[in-house]
């Protein structure tokens, strides 16, 4: 079980000026802030970012979504971080979300969901260390 996950504020909620809002819901909900960035992904990190999905009819249109605006990524921390983050957000499309989740409450479309959670231990790793470096993170701070 880790302790880590990964959150993607998307584009569509940054430019909702939704940011503070989804953080407040997320520490409110016990997870701790370990990094945090604003940036604009580029074509090759996006694409890298979802290569699980190249495959997929949806690739193309998600890289370029998520390449169309700033996106704030976070690395969280809390104990079972990933299952946790996985249902404080709620379903992919925010038609089937359970009322009081991140994409109930903000996402627009299934397409623009307003934001990413790491679906697995594993991935999580992975994915935190795709936006941030160990320097980055609040390794040597007290939680």
């Amino acid at each position: 079980m880790s302790n880590r996950t990964l959150a993607i504020i998307k584009p569509d909620a940054v430019r909702k000026n939704l940011v503070g809002q989804i953080i407040t819901k997320i520490t409110e909900a016990g997870f701790k802030v370990k990094g945090i960035k604003m940036t604009r992904l580029s074509t090759d990190s996006a694409g890298g970012f979802y290569e699980v999905h190249k495959e997929r009819a949806f690739y193309k249109e998600l890289v370029e979504f998520m390449t169309s605006g700033p996106c704030v990524p976070i690395a969280l921390e809390k104990e079972n971080a990933v299952a946790d983050f996985r249902k404080l957000i709620g379903a992919t499309d925010p038609a089937q979300a359970e009322d009081g989740t991140i994409r109930k409450l903000f996402a627009d479309s299934k397409a623009e969901n307003a934001i990413h959670g790491s679906d697995s231990d594993e991935n999580a790793a992975i994915e935190i260390a795709h936006f941030f470096t160990r320097k980055e993170l609040l390794e040597n701070y007290p939680s």
